[in-house]
This record gives structure tokens, sequence and C-alpha cells, in this order.
């Protein structure tokens, strides 16, 4: 099948979302798929307010209609809600070409936490933008009642995977981590006010807190809490080896809509501390994760599981079973057509 991926994150952002479609449009190629990503790369664009380093594409609906056209796109997926995926909704939809989108961050829960404004006032945009789309993929079970319950229906499942051959329990450690005092405490992530870091770097643990990541945050928090170690983005092994030479790894995390990073730290054989909140509550087992509302009971209890189990879990995640549902839940013209 060619497929169309449209969408407004992309590398050289470093987020779930980005990881999500570049694992996935890697394994749709390996089934035999041909896959054209339409990303801001390709356009002109301005820095997101408050987020300069993501950028907002100035794409008009023609371009980024004929690139679909000119692939001859048999399916078309918009997975964001933003500039690049308005102009391929509005041009699908003057041609009665068939879409689906997915919903991948509480934006409604991200955008109210910047403006201090209503989150109705952004759920009426995420109906709007959703309901025209033949299936809303989605990556747990709560958060497909949270789109129901707000009035988008057509949700389907889409799970997320593991590059298990990346995230491993022998992954090398950083050097900076036989220095640290134990337990190690992991948060990997954007370091952005919408993923509640605070409340994580604000508890009185003992051992060490480290932070990998980077965002808009990054320089008020290593102000506030010049005792955590803030060391950046990292990928690959790199990122791994932080995992597997955690104790313990924190999601402090209310607004996420499945926390790719929590089973990539299973994997490499660390259990997760974390809120009972969406994304948790759908991954984690009480075998491989402890979650509380008390955010420091659940890293106490956490360092108390088995590391081996945790791995057993983190490696039942496959991004070949994740393509295979985004597969599953297209709805390509010939199909349509047909009908």
């Amino acid at each position: 099948m060619r497929i169309a991926i449209v969408t407004d994150a992309w590398s050289p952002q470093v987020n779930g979302v980005v990881r999500t479609l570049q694992a996935v449009a890697h394994e749709l190629e390996t089934m035999g798929h041909q896959v054209l990503v339409i990303s801001p790369d390709l356009y002109g664009s301005v820095p997101c307010p408050t987020y300069p380093e993501i950028r907002l594409a100035l794409a008009l609906t023609r371009s980024v209609g004929n690139r679909i056209a000119a692939f001859e796109a048999e399916a078309v997926h918009l997975a964001t809600e933003g500039p690049l995926c308005l102009a391929a909704r509005r041009w699908c939809l003057n041609r009665m070409r068939p879409f689906t989108t997915a919903y991948h961050t509480q934006f409604p829960d991200y955008v109210a936490a910047r403006t201090g404004l209503p989150k109705e006032l952004f759920w009426r945009y995420i109906r709007w933008f959703h309901t025209p789309a033949e299936a809303v993929l989605v990556s747990t079970p709560s958060i497909r009642r949270t789109l129901e319950v707000n009035g988008i229906a057509c949700v389907k499942p889409w799970g997320r995977g593991v590059d298990l051959e990346t995230f491993t329990p022998n992954a090398p450690p950083p050097a900076l981590f036989a220095t640290l005092p134990r337990p190690i405490q992991l948060y990997v992530g954007r370091v952005a006010i919408e993923k509640n870091l605070e409340a994580f770097l604000a508890l009185d643990t003992p051992g060490s807190k480290v932070v990998v990541g980077d965002g808009p945050a990054r320089a008020e928090l290593e102000r506030r809490f010049p005792s955590a170690h803030f060391l950046g983005a990292r990928s690959g092994r790199a990122l791994a080896g932080a995992y597997a030479a955690a104790n313990v790894f924190v999601f402090p995390s209310r607004t996420d809509t499945f926390g790719l990073v929590m089973i990539e730290a299973l994997a490499c054989g660390t259990p997760v501390a974390a809120y009972p909140v969406s994304g948790p509550i759908d991954v984690l087992t009480e075998r491989v994760g402890a979650m509380r509302d008390d955010l420091g009971r659940a890293i106490i209890e956490a360092l108390t599981l088995d590391r081996q189990a945790c791995a057993a879990f983190g490696a039942g995640f496959s991004w070949r079973a994740s393509a295979q549902q985004f597969v599953e839940a297209l709805v390509p013209v010939r199909e349509l057509e047909a009908a």
C-alpha cells in the first residue's frame, strides 16, 4: 500500500510522537509498504509560541495536496493537529478523500497548562479536527474513553513498541552513574511544564535524581534544583544505558496518552514509579510498576520490584505489532470506492 503520513512533529524534534512515527514508518517499509512522510522540514516555518524548538510549517493546502497526489497515496494519515495536517485535512475533505487521524498528545491539557485557559476551549478544536476522520487512532483504553466522553467516535487502538536491539538490560551505563549516590531515580522526556517534572524534583528522597532530555523549562529547573543532574538529550544506546543503570524510572506526567519512555525503561529492566493516571494505568502492572498519588511512596515501592520481570514485560512490546495495528486502521481509497 502507498501510505502518506502527514505530521507537524518530526526530527530534529525529540519526543514520543516523532519516535513513534519514525519507528512505525520503518516497520511499514520493512513490511513492503511505500511510505511518504510530509513533515515541517519540507517547508519554511516559524517557531511555535513558548516552544521555539518546534517549528510550525508555512504550507498551503495546494502544496501539501500536490505531494499526496503525486505520490498516488492509497491511504492518508494525519498524525497531529498542527498547520500541515490542517492543510492535508482541508485537501482531503475538498476531494472527499478518506483519512485517519491520531490523538498522540493531551493537547487540551497541555495548552491549558501553558495559557491558563479552560480545557474545554481546546476540546472544541480537537472535536472539530478529528470528527471527519474515518478512524482516530489512540494508544490506550483510557484515552479512548477520554475521547468518547468528549464527543469523538470511531476510535481504534494503536499500540506502541520498543527497539529491543537497543533497549536492553546490558546497555553500558553512563560514566557519571558510577559516582552518584544510589538509588538513582531517572526521568527521561521533555523538560517542560506539562510533564510535571517539578513534582519529582521537589521530592525529599534519598539518592540521586537524574534528568535526561531538554526543553523550555530546563534552565529554570536547573536553577531551582541544583542537586539534580541534567544530562540533556540522549538517544540510542546512550539513552538505553541511562535506563539500564538507574534503580527506578520516574514518570511524573499526568497528561501523557501513553508514555513510550516507560516501556523503554522496562525493556532495560528498570521498574517504573508513576501517578495512577492515563498512560501508566494502561501500561503498567503491579509486577513492573508502582502507581500512587504519593509519588515518593511509588518510588520506594518500585525499588523493590524484580528487574528481570520488568525486562520480560518490556520485551513484549514490538514495533511490528504497532505497525500492523496502524495498517489495519487505515481506510484506503480503493476500499471506500468498492463500498
